[in-house]
């Protein structure tokens, strides 16, 4: 191999984290209930980005901890909690969502991040909106 190779190789390996952009992001989340007559649309921020991954076609020839699965996932983070309109009195008129404050490309930790991407859009409303800025 070319020495001009390797260490472009050995550059990419080293520095191939700074590569990434992972930072939080503004997002509308669209939540309602059945039994509750309004949809609404709140405001937030969560992780989003590209993070650098390794992952090779050769995985029986690589120790595992050579793969890396990197996702953009939270670094600092904390609840926030909406009502919901429109509620009955017997209902629980409350939703908690995650307000990022900042983000890292890491593990994916499935106790508070969806870690797979659904290919159906699930993020609308079928009832009326009320817009919420927390």
């Amino acid at each position: 191999m070319s020495p001009f190779f390797m260490m472009s190789l050995l550059f990419g390996l080293t520095f191939g984290q700074t590569a990434s952009v992972c930072a939080p992001s503004e997002y509308t989340i669209h939540v309602e209930k059945r039994e509750c007559a309004y949809c609404l649309a709140i405001n937030t921020t969560i992780c989003a980005g590209f993070c650098m991954t390794r992952d090779s076609n050769g995985k029986k020839l690589l120790l595992k901890s050579a793969l890396s699965q990197n996702v953009c996932t939270y670094k600092e983070m904390f609840y926030q909690t909406a009502l919901i309109p429109g509620c009955p009195h017997h209902t629980i008129p409350y939703y908690s969502y995650p307000v990022a404050i900042s983000c890292k490309c890491g593990k994916c930790n499935t106790d508070y991040s969806d870690c797979v991407h659904e290919k159906v859009r699930t993020n609308y409303c079928t009832k009326p909106q009320k817009l919420c800025n927390m």
